[in-house]
């Protein structure tokens, strides 16, 4: 089992950076994919982005540029630096990580992005 904790959500004006973290614990011993979803109201989930252990990062093309995906293995962590937000960034952010043919998420941290 794994347990994910978002954290560093919150109000920022547009144009505002933002950061953040998600902590993993349980019996995991290794994730191989963590990464970040969001989603608004009335629509589905989207993909932010995705890193794997080893570093290799998959985006939202929306994203590129603006986002950017990082982990720290020793600390089972995984962060999302949100730089340049704008007020259509607005959603729910929920950490996910995928181990042993399963998939695990967080209970989602909301980031508000005011113009």
């Amino acid at each position: 089992q794994v347990q994910l904790v978002e954290s560093g959500g919150g109000l920022v004006q547009a144009g505002g950076s933002l950061r953040l973290s998600c902590a993993a614990s349980g019996s995991a011993f290794s994730i191989n994919t963590m990464g970040w979803y969001r989603q608004v109201p009335g629509k589905q989930r989207e993909l932010v982005a995705l890193i794997t252990r080893g570093g290799s990062t998959n985006y939202a093309d929306s994203l590129k540029g603006r986002f950017t995906v990082s982990r720290d293995n020793a600390k089972k962590t995984v962060y999302l630096q949100m730089n340049s937000l704008k007020p259509e960034d607005t959603a729910v952010y929920y950490c996910y990580a995928y181990y042993f043919s399963a998939e695990y998420w967080g209970k989602g941290t909301l980031v508000t992005v005011s113009s």
